[in-house]
């Protein structure tokens, strides 16, 4: 096939390139950029002001009642005057979507929720991106845009409202069920959009288009804090920090079941913590992006420096993970102390890609990770990721320099998989160091060309591997 036939000669370039690399060292990389980037993550501080909402508007007797306008009203008055909390009281809050500025602490108080409406028509059209590929679509529930010092704090629910009725029977792939609009479907003709590197502003999708609005989405931001707050049933993506530097998710308490409900995605973010958070998604836990195909190569903007620690993973398709839309690349993640236990949790390590991506997955370190039961495998690299998408197959990524250590687990389909390409080989240096996988019932499966993918010290139902 012609496709196969470029992806081979591309990859022979890149290929030989990713393998001229050599290993890294893990503990190294722990002492030494893992400190590093630790010491440049702050949060950000804010100004000793509190704004409480009912100081600028009254509690309404209509349960149908939106607050969208005084929330953001108070927003506004609060960053204009230097900044400061805006403090949400105990009681449901039933709104539009809001939008966060410079120097504001969205602070929930205990028992204080703020509930998303359903109507569509209060979510004007913004600037985004839609699984990787940018667009202007539906509005973010909480949502920011070029803004610094921003927060999201308390002991309150942020609750997206969405459920088998509202929101999820919303479908990107085929747009709604509705005569006058049934051929203007959303996530293929974005796709296509993509590929054919049509203007972002001409890329307006909203209604007709199926395409379901993040929970929690600042973007193009600097000095990002979530913290404490509960967030519940997110119409698509939970949190989603976009093009954004110096993000930190702290003690959240995620729970989406929906479709594509994934908890946390940074996507194309520099120096990023997450600990202390709890997630039990339907889709990926944490899941690390940079853009999808032209979009993100054209971008060319990584996600790098990102630390994931004392989490724990419920159900989801992977723990923590990387791509499938990365294709701007990936730089440095260092996960460690975290939790997973779940017969529907798929995987614990993923690294998802294909070759419509691009882009160069390296330097992931992984250690310290107690696993109950997985559904598939504890890590699983796979570089020929969704093979039936319509694209251009001549960009093969590159996965190189991952090692996982000390991690237990106690019942999965298999220990190992990773799945490279036939024609060329783009994986390289992987370790497995001092880890134990007992119920494994198929063992390890390795397919297609990888090179330097070495164990220490593990045990597959007790007995030692020596090698892969």
């Amino acid at each position: 096939m012609k496709g196969i036939a470029i992806l081979a000669t591309l990859a022979l370039a890149v290929g030989t390139g990713a393998m001229a690399q050599q290993a890294q060292d893990p503990q190294e990389a722990w002492n030494t950029i893992y400190p590093q980037i630790e010491s440049r993550i702050k949060a950000p501080e804010f100004r000793d002001q509190d704004y409480k909402l009912l100081d600028y508007g009254k509690k309404q007797k209509a349960k149908d009642y939106l607050y969208t306008d005084l929330i953001n009203k108070v927003i506004d008055l609060c960053s204009s005057e230097g900044g400061g909390r805006v403090i949400i009281p105990k009681g449901t809050w039933l709104t539009g979507p809001v939008t966060l500025k410079s120097n504001v602490n969205l602070h929930l108080e205990e028992g204080a929720t703020l509930l998303f409406t359903d109507d569509t028509s209060q979510y004007p059209l913004v600037r985004t991106r839609w699984e990787g590929m940018d667009c202007y679509n539906y509005s973010p529930m909480i949502y920011a845009y070029q803004q610094e010092n921003i927060a999201i704090t308390g002991k309150g629910t942020i609750d997206g409202g969405a459920d088998e009725t509202h929101w999820w029977p919303m479908s990107a792939k085929r747009g709604l069920d509705v005569p006058e609009v049934s051929q203007r479907i959303g996530r293929p003709l974005l796709q296509e959009w993509n590929e054919c590197g049509v203007p972002i502003e001409e890329r307006k999708m909203g209604d007709g288009y199926g395409m379901r609005p993040q929970l929690v989405s600042p973007t193009e931001c600097k000095n990002v804090l979530i913290e404490d707050v509960t967030l519940l049933r997110s119409a698509f993506w939970v949190i989603h920090p976009l093009l954004c530097e110096n993000v930190i998710v702290r003690g959240v308490h995620i729970q989406n079941d929906g479709p594509n409900g994934d908890g946390c995605d940074p996507e194309s973010c520099k120096d990023v913590l997450i600990e202390r958070c709890y997630f039990d998604t339907g889709d990926d836990c944490i899941a690390i992006k940079s853009g999808r195909n032209r979009d993100g190569r054209e971008a060319g903007i990584a996600s790098e420096n990102i630390i994931v620690r004392d989490c724990y993973m419920k159900n989801g398709h992977g723990g923590i993970v990387v791509g499938s839309e990365i294709s701007g690349g990936f730089k440095n993640l260092f996960c460690e102390n975290c939790k997973m236990d779940s017969p529907e949790l798929d995987r614990v390590v993923r690294i998802k890609t294909n070759a419509c991506r691009g882009g160069i997955i390296e330097d992931i370190y992984v250690r310290n990770i107690e696993v109950g039961q997985c559904k598939e495998a504890v890590m699983r690299i796979n570089l020929v990721y969704e093979p039936k998408e319509i694209c251009d197959r001549s960009y093969p990524p590159i996965v190189r320099n991952v090692y996982i250590d000390n991690i237990t687990s106690n019942e999965s389909l298999y220990g190992i998989r990773i799945d490279g390409f036939q024609e060329v080989c783009n994986i390289s240096n992987i370790g497995i160091y001092n880890c134990h996988f007992n119920g494994v019932k198929d063992g390890n499966k390795l397919t297609g060309l990888f090179k330097n993918v070495t164990c220490k010290d593990l045990y597959i139902n007790g007995k030692l591997v020596k090698e892969l």
